[in-house]
């Protein structure tokens, strides 16, 4: 499994998000500083040739579906993070973003809770 640049994994975001989509589909769902059509089509053809997505064609246009699910992409992803930048622990993980104070106490609490429940 390849890894998406940006544009790529927002596209992908997006047709998580709507399952079956035509270019023009997923254009109209970019928000912010969305690409020509073209290009548009260009990425998600990428995405193909990566094994991300298929189509359906209907005559000369397609739609297209993926065909990696949200959970594969993000568990291979984050597994890889882990394993590059915390030296593949989940200790570190943890102590990374108590020390960005981006997960609070409570939260810390409820997933001691979930793991002893496991």
């Amino acid at each position: 499994m390849h890894k998406l640049t940006n544009k790529e994994e927002e596209i992908m975001h997006i047709l998580w998000k709507l399952e079956k989509a035509f270019v023009k589909e997923v254009l109209a769902e970019i928000k912010n500083d969305p690409p020509h059509y073209n290009t548009l089509s260009t990425i998600i053809r990428n995405l193909e040739d990566k094994g991300y997505v298929a189509y359906e064609a209907f005559g000369k246009t397609h739609r297209y579906y993926p065909i990696v699910s949200k959970e594969d992409y993000r568990k291979r992803f984050m597994n890889k993070a882990i394993e590059s930048y915390f030296n593949n622990s989940y200790k570190n993980v943890v102590s990374f973003f108590a020390k960005e104070e981006k997960i609070s106490v409570e939260d810390l609490k409820e997933i001691i809770k979930l793991i002893e429940k496991e």
